[in-house]
């Protein structure tokens, strides 16, 4: 079983693409996508994401949007993958346009992360050897402070939320954007170590 996997940087898609590999899945490419509604966390950090593509043994694949879902799904059918791997937790439009796009592309959508407890998920992150930090913030929803912020373990997972109670653990809801930060490992051809 062969899959592609979405790729911003972000702890989400990464950990989607860990748990894929867990299971069996190989997967040779990561999908990089250029929106066309403003600044996307996809195209931002375009060559620090082409560095970890190249450090994990991966071929990173890049679509412009402006072609459309359509020509997104066709791209996807004829690569030769089984799965289209996402790392949505519970954003539910998106996991329809995954669903579609795998359907459209007649290979499966693979979305390990959906419907999960945001601060259970982050934990099994941290105990699974990853680590992020907060790249970007919304000052209307978390102070200029966090920028930097790494997580590194549950411990900074705690104290991170004892003084901000009202943000969820994962950034959702527009508080935080994350990056990935660093794997378990980074041996080539596989995420999974």
């Amino acid at each position: 079983m062969r899959g592609v996997a979405f790729f911003s940087g972000g702890k989400d898609g990464l950990y989607a693409l860990h748990l894929a590999e867990k299971k069996g899945i190989v997967v040779p490419y990561l999908l990089t996508l250029k929106t066309t509604i403003g600044l996307s966390p996809h195209w931002e950090n375009l060559e620090a994401l082409k560095t970890l593509a190249t450090a994990m043994g991966k071929e990173m694949l890049t679509f412009d949007m402006k072609e459309g879902s359509d020509a997104l799904a066709e791209f996807i059918g004829s690569i030769g993958v089984d799965y289209l791997i996402a790392g949505d937790v519970y954003l539910e439009d998106h996991l329809r346009w995954v669903k579609l796009l795998a359907e459209k592309a007649g290979i499966k959508p693979l979305e390990p992360l959906w419907g999960r407890n945001t601060r259970e998920l982050a934990e099994e992150m941290l105990e699974a050897g990853f680590k992020w930090a907060i790249i970007a913030v919304n000052k209307e929803k978390l102070g200029r402070e966090w920028l930097g912020y790494i997580f590194r373990s549950v411990e900074d997972l705690e104290k991170f939320l004892e003084a901000n109670p009202s943000v969820t653990p994962s950034g959702k809801q527009g508080s935080f954007t994350r990056s990935f930060w660093k794997l378990p490992s980074l041996k080539k051809g596989s995420a999974s170590k």
